[in-house]
């Protein structure tokens, strides 16, 4: 099986072309290994689409299927088009989120970077949970999969390997949820780390990165309708949500290496 390997900031997934295998969990932790395999946060499967230009399937380190990935749907945008499945510059994917448009941004004949149009945030009031005996706050976001928005007051030194894994997991979330752990720099920048759901910590989350600007917008601490820079342990996206909740996402995507597996 020959796989490509990309990231968008750090988050790194290895894809294929072609039809998903009955063994994918399997496969998924196997090459997600980062001892082990060729090391990433998951495999993405891209296919063609009867009701789009092309499909994606996402499957996390831990063989757990994913509805939606920011950073993996930029790096889909950059596959089909520098492999020359398409020469189009405005893209529609289907995902198990709905169908997400995508807008391909060009340099020397190459995508360099992918604007995405996320559809709608969904930001619930706050909520107050208990975790180990202390009361923690997040703000439920949904943005196509599921997300738990935590303020404070220096990201860099937030809990997220102990508090991540723990949130996750919380009866609160039957289905499981992705953390993030967000300090307002200012009402246009935000810092944020997060613990995904069936991957661990990532150096990038582009999901994460719409959820924490929707849930910092419904908030006050920034602006709908203009551009908020994110930055995350892999580099900066820029985030905009629109009053009425829609979510557009613009970010690098970049090629690390084709490989081929010798047992699958």
């Amino acid at each position: 099986m020959k796989f490509t390997k990309m990231h968008g900031l750090g988050n790194d997934y290895l894809y294929v072309y072609g039809e998903v295998p009955e063994n994918i969990a399997e496969l998924s932790v196997k090459l997600s290994e980062r001892h082990f395999g060729a090391g990433a946060d998951g495999m993405i499967y891209i296919a063609p689409s009867k009701t789009a230009d092309f499909s994606m399937r996402i499957f996390n380190a831990d063989g757990s299927e994913a509805k939606m990935c920011g950073n993996g749907i930029r790096c889909v945008g950059k596959y089909v088009y520098d492999k020359g499945y398409t020469d189009k510059t405005t893209l529609h994917i289907e995902t198990l989120s709905g169908i997400k448009v995508l807008r391909l941004h060009l340099r020397n004949g190459a995508v360099d970077r992918v604007t995405v149009s996320m559809g709608s945030a969904e930001v619930a009031p706050e909520q107050t949970l208990e975790i180990a005996g202390e009361a923690v706050v997040c703000v439920p976001v949904s943005v196509g999969n599921p997300h738990a928005v935590l303020f404070c007051e220096n990201a860099e030194a937030a809990p997220v390997e102990t508090l991540g894994p723990l949130l996750e997991h919380h009866p609160a979330f039957p289905g499981g949820v992705n953390v993030e752990f967000v300090q307002v720099l200012s009402n246009r920048e935000l810092r944020m780390r997060v613990w995904e759901r069936g991957s661990g910590v990532t150096m990038a989350c582009g999901t994460g990165a719409c959820a924490s600007t929707a849930a910092a917008v419904k908030k006050g601490f920034c602006m709908p309708d203009t551009p908020v820079t994110v930055r995350l342990d892999g580099g900066p996206l820029e985030i905009t949500v629109a009053p009425d909740g829609a979510v557009t996402m613009t970010g690098p995507a970049a090629f690390v290496y084709e490989g081929e597996t010798l047992e699958c």
